[in-house]
């Protein structure tokens, strides 16, 4: 690089006015007739600021040859407004700009020239007398005014003392900066000064050039500077931290080294030991080949972790999960039928049906060892004992017993588990459960499936979908343990009392076993044998101390207890032993305590429930039918009546929309029989209403009833005394079967009934009922109403020609 003397030649009374930087100094003031104008890109020159800049654009070198040739050493300093641009416009740049003087120039091989200028005043380009190949203007100086001293003095105090507290704050500041901004004792090239060093944008620096007011320039340079020290406080405050931190780790780490390397010395490294318990303990696991693998690839990723590493506790968490899964491990169960059935009958009386399904599956067990487990769901009413029954299997079976509730869940990762990659994740409670039973074959109860939720979270009911599935089962892939696990020896047994909330895959993947309500003499029994020996030693007392008849618990059955189950009745019976205690408390009875029938309503309060008795000498228009309900079957009396109108029908009582249509169905095929004119429909209004209004009512089993209870209205005869009837109807005359048989039939017998009407198609319902809970009561089945109407309605007569639907005939 070669330095050119002349004309640009260093001005020394220049660098040393820099040097001592005392105050800006009264530079000539320049007369020419048009100045050559050089924009710059990326920054702006203020008066007294010297600044090196690198000339490169063809326009501008021919400019500076100009000068050269001319021996002139003065230019005009503008900033473009677009610093993209190569060709410059006058519109291209700023008319505010800075007389400048060139202190040396200096010319590179590649033809660049470096100059070094200095700002001397603000000028204005008032006209632009060429624009090729680069820009020169005829030009005026700008006046600058100053405030009074004692602002001067003070901005300069102020101006100064932030800066060296900004130069605090930067790191590796040069000293000469700071020396510079001691000696400068002058307002204007103080706010010049920093409003050339400090990071503003063209624009922020050109807006500050043209502010005429020293003292306001001077403020706003102030406001810049206070505004650039926040952000370098919280800049260093907020590296002192990391660096804090860092230091600390850094600490923490060569720490744990020297320990790592005494211990390793010592032979008693902690990550040794783990990989060493670890790889022991597998010696003598019994696993598929796919949790071996994954085993193996653990292990060999934890060696490889260092221990205070957030990997190394999730790997090892892993790992902990492969080796105390039971994956091969399973109870030796138990062949002895005799026994199983003995364990069966004891905790549960009746539920014959699920007894007998248990002991089938032992038998073929006995006969083929590696039979896969059937998936059971017990569906019944509340209380009958189907989470208790399955206890029962499981010690019948010889097997471990675990219990999931599946109410209200909602997230399917309960299910299979969250995946490893998320903070805290886990194997779903499937394998949870497994893990604490510690076999692979435990008696495994899905309670409550029936009322399982699903949102954006997923649907749990598709995940059991895999698990419930004897053909997917046996690899049942949880996204935490990403292994295949074998499902198939597991004996699920699902509760429910419901099937309608099942999802329809998972219904048709269990074997349905249907548990119905329990009779009066079956509670009666399951009192006596369980519930009162329980509540008695749950409650501190000995057998001998609390004597309970059978009809003292045949009252509390039928007055204080609604329900298909026992669990309410397990309650009031708790109730006679807290009262049968606080006597042998009290020292009233030291022996025993005797509750005999009469005593039952002053220790439980007033009866709760009244026995539905029959209502002697009912009028024509009225029918009793029977309903089935959650906590049992139930009567329903139908109520009718005709009164002169214009040939509507009325229904109330709640009913739903099977319900109604049942009812207009009964009046319709009523209308079709001639039973009575065409006229008379035409002029009377039928008003049907079922008791009870508060409580809904709905299902087709009222048809029957509904029927024979028009017929006897129209007809003006009375119905059959003492009859109970449920059946759906047809328009053909058809009478179809009907669910809840065994419910409605005990209802009747609650209800002092004699005979029921039932479906033909129900007959085989019966069959399955014990003969001795039916006793006092005559079934009668019939298949089509043209039977059924002269049977219910005592003296009715169906025409010959009407004794079928037109439908039929």
């Amino acid at each position: 690089m070669r330095e050119e003397q002349n004309p640009f030649a260093e001005d020394t009374d220049s660098l040393a006015y820099v040097l001592r930087a005392q105050g800006m100094p009264d530079f000539p003031l320049v007369e020419l007739e048009a100045i050559s104008v050089l924009p710059l890109r990326n920054t702006v020159l203020f008066p007294g600021v010297i600044l090196p800049i690198s000339v490169a654009r063809p326009g501008s070198i021919q400019l500076l040859e100009r000068l050269k040739a001319e021996k002139l050493s003065y230019l005009a300093i503008t900033a473009q407004k677009n610093p993209e641009s190569d060709e410059i416009r006058p519109d291209d740049v700023y008319l505010v700009a800075t007389l400048a003087k060139i202190l040396r120039a200096q010319t590179s091989p590649d033809g660049h020239v470096t100059l070094m200028i200095q700002g001397r005043h603000r000028i204005r380009l008032t006209e632009f007398v060429q624009t090729i190949p680069f820009l020169k203007a005829k030009y005026e100086y700008i006046p600058e005014t100053l405030p009074d001293e004692t602002r001067q003095k003070g901005l300069l105090i102020a101006l100064r003392d932030n800066a060296l507290k900004a130069l605090d704050h930067l790191p590796d500041s040069p000293q000469e900066a700071r020396t510079i901004l001691q000696n400068i004792q002058g307002l204007p090239f103080m706010t010049n000064f920093l409003a050339n060093n400090l990071p503003l944008n063209v624009p922020e620096r050109q807006q500050l050039l043209e502010l005429d007011n020293i003292g306001e320039r001077a403020e706003k340079v102030l406001a810049q500077l206070q505004s650039q020290l926040s952000v370098l406080e919280v800049t260093e405050d907020i590296l002192n931290k990391v660096r804090s931190t860092l230091e600390r780790q850094q600490r923490d780490y060569i720490l744990r080294q020297q320990i790592k390397a005494i211990q390793d010395e010592l032979g008693e490294s902690p990550e040794q030991s783990d990989l060493t318990r670890y790889q022991e303990a597998a010696k003598n696991k019994k696993w598929t080949a796919e949790a071996q693998q994954a085993f193996e690839r653990e292990i060999a990723r934890l060696e490889r972790i260092p221990p205070f590493s957030p990997e190394y506790g999730v790997a090892t968490a892993y790992i902990e999960w492969l080796l105390e899964l039971p994956w091969q491990t399973y109870t030796k169960d138990r062949f002895d039928l005799q026994k199983a059935r003995r364990i069966l009958e004891r905790d549960h009386y009746g539920m014959e049906k699920v007894k007998k399904r248990v002991l089938e599956y032992l038998a073929v067990l006995k006969l083929r060892q590696d039979m896969r487990s059937p998936i059971l769901c017990l569906y019944g009413p509340p209380g009958v004992g189907k989470t208790s029954l399955a206890r029962s299997i499981a010690e019948a079976l010889g097997r471990k017993y675990v219990r999931m509730s599946l109410g209200g869940l909602h997230d399917e990762a309960e299910i299979r588990g969250h995946r490893r990659t998320y903070i805290g994740a886990m194997p779903g409670r499937i394998l949870q459960l497994l893990k604490r039973a510690g076999s692979s074959n435990p008696v495994f109860v899905l309670d409550e499936i029936d009322k399982i939720g699903h949102d954006f979270r997923g649907d749990p009911a598709h995940a059991l979908l895999e698990v419930l599935d004897p053909e997917q089962n046996t690899t049942f892939q949880d996204h935490y343990l990403e292994v295949p696990y074998d499902l198939s020896r597991v004996l699920f047994v699902a509760t429910a009392n419901s099937l309608d909330t099942i999802h329809p895959a998972l219904r048709d993947r269990m074997e349905i076993i249907e548990l119905s309500g329990y009779s009066v003499p079956e509670k009666l029994q399951i009192a006596r044998r369980h519930l009162l020996p329980k509540v008695t030693t749950e409650h501190g007392l000995k057998p001998a101390q609390l004597k309970v008849p059978d009809e003292a618990i045949f009252q509390v059955i039928e007055h204080y207890t609604r329900e298909s189950g026992v669990r309410q009745l397990q309650r009031e019976l708790s109730g006679l032993a807290r009262w049968a205690a606080l006597q042998i408390v009290e020292g009233k009875s030291k022996k025993s305590i005797h509750i005999p029938p009469e005593k039952v309503e002053s220790i439980l309060g007033s009866r709760r429930y009244e026995k539905e008795e029959y209502e002697r000498d009912l009028r024509h228009g009225v029918g009793i039918g029977l309903a089935w309900t959650p906590y049992g079957g139930d009567v329903l009396y139908v109520e009718t009546i005709a009164m002169p109108g214009e040939g509507k029908l009325t229904l109330s009582g709640q009913l739903g929309e099977v319900m109604k249509e049942s009812a207009t169905l009964a009046y319709n095929l009523i209308r079709s029989f001639g039973l009575v004119s065409h006229e008379w429909f035409k002029t009377h209004d039928i008003h049907i209403h079922i008791p009870a209004g508060a409580v809904p009512k709905d299902g087709p089993s009222a048809g029957v009833v509904l029927l024979s209870a028009l017929a006897s209205l129209v007809t003006a005869k009375p119905m059959r005394p003492y009859l109970g009837m449920t059946g759906e109807i047809t328009l053909r005359g058809r009478i179809l079967p009907i669910g809840g048989v065994k419910e409605k039939l005990l209802a009747a017998l609650r209800a002092g009934l004699r005979e029921v009407a039932l479906p033909e198609a129900n007959r085989k319902d019966v069959s399955e009922i014990p003969p001795d809970l039916l006793e006092g009561l005559t079934l009668h089945y019939f298949s089509d109403i043209k039977a059924l109407l002269p049977f219910a309605v005592m003296g009715l007569e169906l025409p010959l020609s009407e004794a079928v639907p037109a439908a039929e005939a």
